[in-house]
């Protein structure tokens, strides 16, 4: 099996990590990339609906409840504890490419969203960035990419991992 490649999209918040993200998705999905996306947040949130079938039956004592639709599937887990990214990239088996969007904390390659009017500085060590998307031109040794380039940031990847058109 081979080893799906995982990036983490970084930066401050509020810096435009989703907006980009957003845009380099709908990118590499013209060209014909599988793309899975992982939000990472800090705090817990309850995402299914209080009342719900799904929620009353999560309630009642299942671990997991999985709901499908013609359309697709969503899958609640209970667990004690926080899946490890790796753990959840195992789960997007048939991609292309993962991107994820938070973990600067983690060891996976990372591309970071840096605005002017947002911040002047990076989060991330420059030793684990791979590229940077910005409106100023860094010099930490990575390719740096305009706000609205999501095609150059498609073309790195692709060049990088070995994803896209073959």
């Amino acid at each position: 099996m081979r080893d799906i490649p995982v990036v983490s999209v970084v930066g401050e918040s509020g810096a435009g990590k989703t907006t980009f993200l957003e845009k380099l998705v709908r990118e590499l999905k013209v060209r014909n990339i599988r793309v899975g996306v992982i939000k990472h947040h800090v705090h817990d949130i309850d995402i299914d609906r209080p009342g719900k079938d799904t929620w009353r039956l999560s309630r009642a004592g299942a671990d997991a409840v999985a709901i499908s639709t013609p359309g697709g599937v969503g899958l609640f887990l209970n667990l004690d504890r926080e899946m490890d990214l790796d753990e959840l990239a195992g789960m997007f088996r048939d991609m292309d490419i993962v991107l994820t969007e938070g973990y600067k904390r983690g060891d996976k390659p990372k591309i970071e969203v840096n605005r002017s009017d947002h911040s002047d500085r990076l989060v991330s060590d420059p030793a684990e960035l791979i590229a940077i998307v910005s409106d100023v031109r860094w010099e930490v040794g990575v390719p740096v990419f305009g706000l609205e380039d999501p095609g150059g940031v498609a073309d790195f990847l692709e060049s990088r991992y070995r994803i896209g058109r073959k």
